[in-house]
């Protein structure tokens, strides 16, 4: 399972410019909402696409569900139950990639 979470971390440290918003606020509302609509394209189940900000994590998601699907043959073998559990892993090393382990000052600098 960690390599696995590491390939994924991988592609999006090294494609996604999504993860850097400036507060933290920000960037939890961020990886939630494109981390959980990928995870849902991934099996198959609606992803909900009708406000402003649904749209815009709904775009990165499919992006990154497709790119995931044809970089990581291995996550089309796997159910869902398996994909929900790989994604809550992978959410939780970019949120502390992103957010709890950064040495970023300013995402809670009050006066940014």
């Amino acid at each position: 399972m960690k390599d696995r979470i590491a390939q994924l971390e991988t592609y999006i440290m090294k494609h996604c410019l999504w993860q850097f918003h400036s507060r933290v606020w920000d960037r939890k509302r961020q990886n939630e909402g494109v981390l959980t609509k990928t995870t849902q394209i991934l099996c198959g189940e609606p992803a909900a696409h009708e406000t402003l900000e649904d749209r815009c994590y709904w775009v990165d998601a499919v992006c990154l569900a497709d790119a995931f699907k044809s970089r990581c043959q291995w996550l089309n073998e796997m159910d869902k139950t398996e994909i929900k559990s790989l994604m809550q892993e992978l959410k939780n090393r970019i949120d502390y990639l992103t957010i709890d382990g950064s040495l970023n000052k300013e995402l809670t600098d009050v006066n940014y």
